[in-house]
């Protein structure tokens, strides 16, 4: 198994305050140089631009942040293909097979994410985690 981690969106949102119970877990993966996807990138400057109600210039440098901190992978045609099929086999939404789909072309070991399904082994070699717990 490896020990390169993956890690979804709301990890990164997590890490970005301070004042969150969540934060010291998120930072703490955030800085063990995780593995993302660009649409990890793309999601975090959504969430804070729209949710957050941060100005676009903050969220763009968390961005660009993230782009030179992580290690940052495109997305592929044949993830969306694997995400069709990972959807069907799981039931997980399109794009949270997207994400499960690139953490697995990555090589990655663990995918960090609180919106999938805790302790689940998506192959012998990836398996999804809450790392705030259950």
């Amino acid at each position: 198994m490896t020990d390169k981690v993956f890690v979804d969106s709301n990890v990164v949102i997590y890490g970005l305050n301070a004042t969150l119970p969540q934060y010291t877990i998120a930072m703490e993966l955030l800085l063990q140089r995780p593995v993302i996807s660009v649409q990890v990138v793309n999601e975090t400057i959504n969430v804070q631009v729209r949710k957050l109600k941060r100005p676009l210039a903050a969220a763009q440098g968390v961005a660009i942040f993230l782009m030179e901190s992580c290690e940052v992978t495109s997305l592929e045609p044949q993830d969306i293909q694997q995400a069709i099929e990972l959807t069907r086999q799981y039931s997980l939404s399109h794009w949270d097979a997207l994400i499960v789909a690139t953490a697995l072309r990555a090589g990655c070991g663990t995918l960090y994410s609180e919106d999938m399904h805790h302790g689940l082994w998506v192959t012998p070699t990836l398996q999804i985690l809450n790392p705030f717990g259950e």
